[in-house]
């Protein structure tokens, strides 16, 4: 036991020191046709409101953005609902965000492309794809992202970066996600783990199950936007990313010593796939959800021992127990 503990406090206290492993592309599809995306952009039409009335008529004939952008359900009746959100969009700090909002997207234009990569190749991968319209708004940083089969909502203002003046009301290790490089990742993650594509056996309740679940939208994902660093997906600094590749062999040691697996203990998802800075059951520099990391290299690795099988098959694949087996994942020592 000495020896263990041994290994994990000297492997997690060189944690960042281990080679460094450059970031790769997936492979890139040979698509015969691109996908085009126009945007539809609604920050000014906030931004220029300037009455209560006109308010009321653009979220009666837009009532998602009523619904689920502005949470009309938060507020006790409409009359509460209407002079909130009309205080909030004609303060002097709503300019501030619009404005800074063009500063970083500009005419939105690489937003476009990416959004246009990503849907590209998934209707190659699924070609009875229907690639969803995609709008944008500044919202006071009430929502960030709404996605749906038909639609997806970009809160812009909630993506602005490291020195914002106006940042979401997050803790500050999650606040990394908040920038214009993570919405579209954002966006294929909430695909990738979707049941529209990710099937799943409901009645397989251990944390193992859940770890290839998320693996799967991580490997979904990354096949929707090859080129986008691994680290990106996951939410980690690229000095987390390293560390974890490099010692998944103390990862898993870990994982098996405390019976992870197939427990189906609430509190034991909680530690090792929930939202949180770092996973200190591993060490005291493992990144948190290292439970989603390590599922993602189980996928990775079974997709290596079966490399005729498409990402449609691997997705319709309801059982993680047998994408774990199949996997032969076991990590050795870098």
């Amino acid at each position: 036991m000495k020896k263990i503990l041994l290994a994990f406090s000297l492997g997690l206290l060189l944690w960042s020191c281990n080679k460094n492993e450059e970031e790769k592309c997936a492979v890139i599809p040979e698509v015969s046709s691109r996908v085009s995306v126009d945007i539809l952009h609604f920050e000014d039409s906030i931004g220029n409101l300037s009455s209560k009335k006109a308010l009321v008529s653009l979220l009666t004939r837009k009532p998602i953005f009523r619904d689920f952008i502005f949470k009309r359900q938060e507020y006790p009746n409409d009359s509460v609902f209407i002079n909130e959100v009309f205080r909030k969009i004609t303060h002097p700090a709503f300019d501030t965000l619009l404005m800074e909002t063009k500063k970083v997207f500009g005419d939105g234009s690489e937003l476009e492309a990416q959004f246009e990569e990503a849907f590209t190749n998934l209707k190659y991968y699924y070609p009875d794809f229907v690639p969803p319209r995609v709008e944008t708004i500044v919202n006071g940083l009430d929502t960030d992202l709404y996605v749906s089969d038909s639609l997806i909502i970009v809160g812009l203002d909630s993506f602005l970066g490291h020195g914002a003046k106006y940042r979401p009301n997050v803790y500050e290790y999650l606040l990394r996600q908040y920038n214009k490089e993570n919405i579209v990742p954002s966006c294929m993650l909430i695909y990738g783990i979707s049941n529209r594509f990710n099937k799943t056996d409901n009645n397989d309740k251990t944390v193992l199950a859940d770890m290839i679940a998320y693996g799967k939208s991580f490997y979904f994902a990354k096949r929707m936007l090859p080129c986008v660093p691994d680290s990106i997906f996951i939410w980690y600094t690229p000095e987390e990313m390293r560390g974890a590749r490099n010692n998944q062999d103390l990862i898993w040691a870990r994982l098996v010593q405390d019976e992870v697996l197939f427990s189906t203990s609430h509190v034991m998802k909680q530690k090792y796939l929930g939202e949180r800075p770092k996973t200190l059951d591993v060490g005291p520099e493992c990144p948190g959800r290292i439970g989603q990391f390590v599922g993602w290299q189980i996928v990775n690795a079974y997709m290596d021992e079966k490399p005729d099988t498409t990402l449609p098959e691997l997705m319709s694949e309801p059982s993680g127990a047998k994408i774990f087996r199949d996997s032969k994942y076991k990590p050795e020592r870098n």
